[in-house]
């Protein structure tokens, strides 16, 4: 089963972290019975002094631009990704900054320059399910599951 990718990202330097373990929040409490507050103890990620964005996902293409990650299975044993099922703009005020495939236990990704093509090939091995993601450096991040 493939983990979900927490990527964080800062609105004003554009800067991008991804945890490598999202954890559990807790409940942190203090005062007796008849006073308890409580509160929920989550980890805060900040740059240029606030907190950064923690990005989730769009699956729903609604533009005219595609931006879903078209991903499929290779005989070789590989997943194929393509951006967009027309290609997606590479200019340098509009292009796809990297496309990630998480396959199991395992994190893949590669980054894209303007110009280049937002295509690449990643090893599945043995998976026959797999996440992939793309981030667009204007509607940011976009997923999608392909089953082989």
């Amino acid at each position: 089963m493939a983990k979900n990718l927490g990527v964080y990202r800062c609105s004003d330097c554009g800067y991008m972290l991804e945890v490598v373990e999202m954890g559990k929040a807790q409940l942190k409490c203090s005062g007796s019975s008849y006073a308890l507050t409580c509160s929920k103890a989550d980890a805060q990620v900040v740059c240029c002094g606030k907190a950064m964005e923690l990005l989730e996902p769009n699956t729903v293409e609604a533009s005219t631009e595609k931006h879903l990650p078209v991903a499929e299975f290779a005989e070789t044993g590989e997943v194929v990704v393509k951006v967009g099922s027309a290609a997606h703009p590479m200019t340098p005020e509009h292009y796809i900054q990297w496309v990630a495939v998480v396959a199991g236990n395992r994190v893949q990704r590669v980054h894209f320059e303007a110009g280049q093509a937002a295509e690449a090939a990643f090893c599945a091995c043995k998976e026959t399910e797999v996440d992939v993601y793309a981030y667009c450096n204007l509607h940011g991040l976009w997923k999608a599951t392909v089953k082989k």
